[in-house]
């Protein structure tokens, strides 16, 4: 058995569950795996995979686990943690299929509130389950880890672990946040992981994800997409949970929409993709015209880090905004082995089972990271001036 804990799942996932029962408690949604690096899988991996959902169905969150979100999740009410910890995943809601040349085909359906915490597991159940099929061993380890805790704080860079979605293992991904925290001091912020952040008694790290706009951009069109998410977070959180993603329809259209009453109240920004220097300038200049302290606000870096981009991002900044980095594969799966390149995105949504579907799609800023269908995508950018 893969996933072996019920809060072995990353924290914005349970975030974003809560603003859905919160909001949108009958919509229905489908999500689709995307295989973006054309991974060929072997033969009877959906047989094992459909093993692994199946086994899942057995999780429930423990004591301890609840014990430790009541303590770290502030932000969620007593109600939710005890919906949590009566909640079962149903494996019926996952359809997995492989064809003879080895595609993978993966969906899920449901509703909303029930099928958000798939993504972040189903995940990582399919890098370990490819990797122990197909013999793959992890290799140096901790001589990979340490070298990168100790750099990363010889740099002075604040930064989280976001690597479960494409860990090697689970076993690896614990072993690495251990060195991190070992080696780091307080450079080390946290992990994603609700239960390895539990495990190794560090503060999980995460806010909100791209389904949530593109949820909303589904619903209430791509010009309001980014102004009703915000507002929809804010209704539910009151002000925690203050990162916000800009990427989903481009950072140029987000800072377009991103009101003063927002920009004050959220602490910061994340840049998922793109160029991170532009998107310093970008926010810098935005900050200084509507007379906003930059050095009060925090940007997060999530997009493809090593090293090298953690140093180069931080001399750019120099100290004008508070920079902070979310570093994923590099950590988590940097183990001799090529890391599985995929996601899974929403593709469908509405607003109860009896209604009709619209596609949900997400733009980005970089243009190989587009989902969705692709006349939506260009009606995307037609709509908000982006078309090329």
């Amino acid at each position: 058995m893969i996933i072996k804990y019920f809060t072995d799942n990353d924290l914005y996932k349970f975030s974003v569950m809560y603003a859905i029962q919160r909001l949108y408690p009958w919509s229905y949604v489908k999500y689709e795996f995307i295989n973006r690096g054309d991974t060929c899988f072997p033969e009877g991996f959906a047989a094992r995979l459909k093993e692994e959902l199946v086994n899942m169905e057995s999780l429930k969150m423990t004591r301890e686990e609840k014990r430790f979100m009541e303590k770290k999740c502030y932000f969620f009410d007593p109600v939710f943690i005890d919906f949590l910890e009566g909640y079962r995943y149903d494996s019926s809601e996952v359809s997995v299929s492989l064809s003879e040349e080895g595609e993978l085909s993966i969906s899920i359906e449901g509703y909303w509130y029930r099928t958000v915490l798939w993504e972040v597991p189903l995940m990582a159940i399919i890098s370990e389950l490819y990797f122990q099929m197909t013999a793959t061993t992890p290799t140096d380890i901790e001589a990979r880890a340490i070298p990168k805790a100790k750099k990363l704080a010889e740099i002075g860079a604040d930064y989280s672990e976001f690597g479960t979605r494409r860990r090697f293992s689970f076993e690896v991904q614990d072993r690495v946040i251990s060195c991190l925290k070992s080696n780091s001091g307080q450079f080390f912020k946290g992990t994603s992981n609700l239960y390895l952040a539990m495990r190794h008694n560090t503060t999980p790290i995460g806010t909100m994800p791209h389904e949530w706009f593109m949820y909303h951009g589904a619903l209430y069109g791509y010009r309001a997409a980014n102004m009703k998410a915000l507002e929809a977070w804010v209704e539910v959180f009151g002000g925690s949970l203050g990162i916000t993603l800009t990427d989903t329809y481009t950072t140029d259209s987000f800072f377009e929409s991103f009101s003063l009453k927002q920009a004050k109240l959220f602490d910061g920004l994340r840049c998922d993709s793109g160029d991170p220097i532009a998107f310093i300038d970008k926010t810098l200049d935005f900050y200084k015209q509507n007379r906003i302290e930059t050095e009060s606000k925090t940007v997060v870096f999530s997009d493809s880090l090593n090293l090298e981009a953690v140093k180069r991002i931080k001399n750019h900044v120099s100290n004008r905004l508070h920079d902070t980095y979310g570093i994923g594969t590099f950590f988590s799966n940097d183990v001799g082995a090529t890391p599985l390149n995929m996601v899974i995105k929403l593709t469908n949504v509405k607003s109860s089972p009896k209604g009709e579907f619209h596609q949900a799609v997400k733009l980005s800023d970089v243009m190989g990271k587009n989902t969705g269908n692709h006349k939506e995508i260009a009606i995307a950018k037609m709509t908000l001036g982006l078309d090329d």
